[in-house]
């Protein structure tokens, strides 16, 4: 696994946030070791309080690293491979990109020489160790993927896919986060409508969803056989989860994702 001192973040908005929060929280880093880089660093004297290197300074930060991640924003990855490109040790350095819809072969167009690339899809939930990173990589070992994988695990859970499901896998994962947040926004909603203060009925929305969540995940079991446990006959679950889908709640959620996958590919790689 990686060296404690050898880890960078190149760009260090909300998701670059979450991963370094995520290895130091995992305790693969301690924070002093790790170099947070981004343009306005006004942003992150909170991170800096807890000792994280931080700078504006992109070189300095890849020459100290030998985990190099990408979390710029797409349009900002040809200046900032371009600025670094100089200081880049294929011996030394694996890049690994978390840029939305940012393929590997878009990445080598900017390097001067082939460098190992790891493109990656955490999502925030690494900054408490629950993300689902997918991943897939060129020009990379076996050992050198398998450790990086062992890095994402230690954020949560990590799973190496073909790049072509990349974006998918963003839609799903990422994005997902927001989607499944906004479910237990609409239950606190209809919990304060059933009578609920506000803070008790999110603490009740919050906590069932993790206890659904967690079901499937001990369990190994399909979702429908979980709901088949909680569902009697005329009784009270099945009507809501019947009225659910007359109004259409499974279609949404696919629209939804459909929707999602569709921009993301209007992304200029």
């Amino acid at each position: 696994m990686a060296k404690k001192q050898d880890i960078a973040i190149i760009g260090a908005g909300n998701l670059g946030i979450a991963v370094a929060k995520g290895i130091v929280g995992a305790k693969l880093a301690k924070s002093k070791n790790m170099y947070l880089t981004r343009r306005h660093l006004e942003k992150l004297l909170e991170l800096k309080k807890q000792k994280f290197q931080i700078t504006s300074n992109n070189i300095e930060a890849v020459q100290n690293a030998e985990y190099i991640f990408l979390c710029v924003q797409p349009k900002q990855l040809p200046e900032v491979l371009k600025e670094i490109n100089s200081v880049l040790d294929p011996k030394k350095h694996v890049l690994i990109s978390t840029i939305t819809g940012v393929e590997i072969a878009s990445i080598e167009q900017h390097l001067e020489q082939e460098i190992p690339i790891i493109r990656a899809m955490p999502n925030t939930a690494a900054a408490i160790q629950e993300s689902m990173t997918c991943m897939c990589g060129k020009n990379v070992s076996n050992g050198q993927l398998q450790e990086v994988k062992v890095l994402f695990e230690a954020l949560g859970e990590a799973m190496i896919i073909d790049e072509d499901l990349m974006k998918a896998a963003t839609v799903l994962a990422a994005s997902g986060i927001a989607f499944f947040l906004r479910y237990i926004r609409a239950a606190t909603q209809g919990g304060i409508q059933l009578g609920f203060h506000a803070d008790d009925a999110q603490k009740i929305a919050m906590q069932t969803a993790r206890g659904a969540a967690s079901l499937l995940v001990e369990g190994h079991n399909h979702p429908e056989t979980e709901i088949d446990k909680v569902t009697t006959p005329q009784g009270c679950t099945i009507a809501g989860l019947n009225e659910m889908e007359h109004q259409g709640l499974s279609s949404a959620v696919i629209k939804g994702l459909m929707a999602s996958f569709e921009k993301i590919n209007t992304i200029t790689e």
